[in-house]
C-alpha cells in the first residue's frame, strides 16, 4: 500500500517557488517561508494571481510525479504543469476506444453515477436518523428525498444510454439539492441555500462547495494522470478543450459524501460564519481568505482519517480514495475486472 503523501496549497499572494536541490522553497518579498521536501509531496495547489514558480521546479515535478495546478484566490482552475505523457500507451489506447463507443461508456458511467446517488442518499438517510427524535419534521423531508433518489437509482440500473444517464443524475441531483438546507443546523440565517448556483455562487453554502470541488478534482486529476490514464478523456463528461472529463467523471462518486460531509462539518460545527463571506456587486459570493485556510486546513485533515475500502477490503486513508479507484479504473480497462467497482460509502 502506498503510504499517503500531502497536497501543499499555496495561498500567498507574491509567493515564488523554487527547486532548493531536493525541496521546494517558498520564497516572498525576499524571505524564505517555507522549505519542505519534494518527496514528501504528491501535490502543489496554488490560489492566488500573483503566485509564480521556477523552470527548474516544473522539471522536478514532472519528474517526481508531483501534480502542480494554478487557481484564483477562489478555487477556480486556471492551469496545470505537466511533463510528457506517462503510462502505458495501450491502456490510454483502451480508454479512447471505450470513451468512443457508447455503451461501453455508458457502462463505466452508470456504475460511477450509480454510487454518487447510492452515496447522496447515505449522506440524507445518516442525517434523518440523526435528527429523528430532536426534529420529526426534518427527518421526513430528508428521508423523502433519499426516496426519491433510491427511484432514480433504479432507473439508472435500466439506462443504456449515456443522455439516459445524465438526465437521471440531473433529477436526482435536484432532489438532493433542495434537501441540502435541511441538513444543516447552522441557525445564522445568512447560510441559506436556494439550489446549486456555480459561476457565480450566489450563496456561502454554494462559495464552499465550489471551492471543495475543486480540491476534489484537483486530487481526482493527480490520481488518474498518476496510473497512465488521460483526465481529459472521460466517459460521462463531454470532451472540451482544457476540461479534465475523466476527473470530473471520477470526483462523482466522491463529492457527497467526502466534498458536501465536509462543507456541513464547518458550517454546523461553526467553523465558518456568515462574517466569512464576502458578498460582491454583482451577486456573487466569496470566501475571504482565512475562510479559505480554515477549508484547506479541513480537508486535509479529513483525508487523513481511515476506512475501509468497500471492494479491495483493506484499510485506506480518504486522501488515497482516488489513486485506488483510479487504479481499479485503469484494472477494468486493462480487463482485469469485468466492471468497475466504483466507491461506494458504508
Amino acid at each position: 500500500m502506498k503510504r499517503h503523501l500531502n497536497t501543499l496549497f499555496v495561498t500567498l499572494e507574491g509567493a515564488y517557488l523554487r527547486k532548493d536541490g531536493a525541496a521546494i522553497e517558498i520564497r516572498h518579498e525576499g524571505e524564505t517561508k517555507l522549505r519542505v521536501p519534494l518527496h514528501n509531496l504528491d501535490g502543489i495547489a496554488c490560489f492566488g494571481w500573483d503566485i509564480s514558480c521556477s523552470a527548474a521546479l516544473m522539471a522536478a515535478c514532472a519528474d517526481a510525479k508531483v501534480a502542480l495546478s494554478f487557481h484564483t484566490p477562489h478555487g477556480k482552475f486556471l492551469a496545470a504543469s505537466n511533463g510528457f505523457a506517462s503510462g502505458n500507451i495501450l491502456l490510454r489506447r483502451e480508454q479512447y476506444r471505450r470513451a468512443d463507443h457508447e455503451p461501453a461508456a455508458a457502462a463505466i458511467a452508470r456504475n460511477m453515477i450509480a454510487a454518487k446517488l447510492a452515496n447522496s442518499r447515505h449522506v440524507l438517510l445518516r442525517a434523518s436518523r440523526d435528527h429523528g427524535a430532536k426534529d420529526p419534521q426534518r427527518a421526513l423531508a430528508l428521508a423523502q428525498g433519499a426516496d426519491f433518489i433510491a427511484l432514480r437509482i433504479q432507473l439508472l440500473s435500466r439506462a443504456t444510454g449515456l443522455d439516459s444517464i445524465r438526465g437521471i443524475e440531473g433529477d436526482a441531483a435536484t432532489a438532493y439539492f433542495a434537501s441540502f438546507p435541511h441538513l444543516l443546523t447552522n441557525q445564522d440565517p445568512q447560510i441559506r441555500m436556494a439550489g446549486r448556483s456555480r459561476r457565480p455562487p450566489l450563496d456561502p453554502i454554494n462559495a464552499l462547495l465550489s471551492f471543495l470541488y475543486v480540491l476534489l478534482m484537483h486530487d481526482c486529476r493527480s490520481a488518474l494522470e498518476s496510473c497512465g490514464l488521460d483526465s481529459q478523456c472521460g466517459f460521462l463528461h463531454r470532451d472540451r478543450p482544457g476540461r479534465p472529463s475523466l476527473a470530473l467523471d471520477l470526483m462523482e462518486e466522491f463529492r457527497p459524501w467526502l466534498a458536501d460531509r465536509t462543507a456541513l462539518s464547518l458550517l454546523n460545527r461553526r467553523q465558518l460564519t456568515s462574517a466569512d463571506f464576502e458578498i460582491k456587486e454583482s451577486g456573487a459570493v466569496l470566501m475571504k481568505p482565512d475562510a479559505r485556510k480554515t477549508v484547506l486546513h479541513a480537508w486535509q485533515e479529513r483525508k487523513q482519517a481511515e476506512i475501509l475500502h468497500p471492494f479491495l477490503d483493506e484499510k485506506t486513508t480518504i486522501g488515497l480514495l482516488p489513486q485506488l479507484q483510479a487504479r481499479l479504473l485503469a484494472r477494468h480497462l486493462r480487463g482485469d475486472l469485468d466492471a468497475y467497482p466504483a466507491f461506494l460509502a458504508r
